[in-house]
């Protein structure tokens, strides 16, 4: 219940262009300036709550807040490898650093830059337009599970994983009233396969992902 619909897409690249122009563009150093805005985000923090961190380290993170009314439900967060477990901590914030953007009404969203960079930050943004362009957000509960690590050499590594949306709800973006006649469908489930690289900070950034709904290696 979360995919991007079809009338969205068509408009979805032009609007996330416009989005990196407007200071969250794909860069090494992950810095947070003041004037990093997404376009048409309003001010203003609504009710949220700080997102749950799998790893604690010394890295200055931006906090991450989702609304009580959103919760995202990461499975096999730690395998036991220090580097692995690095990689899955990051690949969750960027999941969080996503939905944020699109459930919090902010004037910025400091964490979508810093987990995300090249293709995978206008993916970012394609898919956060595809719900501003339609005024609508979503509530409820995301299942992440099957999530494996890959890693290569040269500071990269890859993540793959799946996602169970089937206990999400459109919500109205103004009036905020949910709909709950939507019924569950193969859509919900979608296989991510993404690339990660570590940047000088020691951030795992994602740099590509790619995706397949109704995914049925998923149900």
């Amino acid at each position: 219940m979360r995919t991007r619909t079809t009338t969205a897409a068509a408009n979805a690249l032009t609007a996330a262009v416009a989005l990196l122009l407007t200071g969250c563009g794909g860069s090494d150093s992950s810095d947070t300036k003041d004037s990093d805005k997404i376009a048409g985000a309003d001010s203003g923090s609504g009710a949220a709550k700080p997102s749950a961190s799998a790893t604690s380290d010394d890295i200055e993170r931006p906090e991450i807040k989702l609304p009580s009314d959103v919760e995202n439900v990461f499975e096999g967060g730690t395998t036991g490898d220090p580097v692995k477990d690095a990689v899955l901590a990051d690949n969750e914030r960027r999941i969080n650093s996503i939905d944020e953007a699109i459930t919090v009404n902010a004037k910025k969203y400091p964490a979508l830059k810093f987990y995300s960079k090249g293709d995978a930050l206008v993916s970012a943004a394609s898919y956060i337009m595809s719900f501003r362009d339609e005024n609508r957000s979503f509530t409820g509960k995301t299942r992440y599970y099957e999530r494996e690590v890959t890693i290569h050499k040269a500071g990269a590594a890859s993540v793959t994983y799946c996602m169970d949306a089937t206990q999400t709800y459109p919500k109205d973006g103004t009036t905020g009233k949910v709909d709950r006649s939507v019924k569950a469908s193969p859509s919900d489930y979608v296989f991510y396969n993404t690339r990660l690289e570590k940047n000088s900070k020691g951030v795992w950034q994602t740099t590509t992902v790619s995706s397949t709904e109704a995914a049925k290696r998923c149900m």
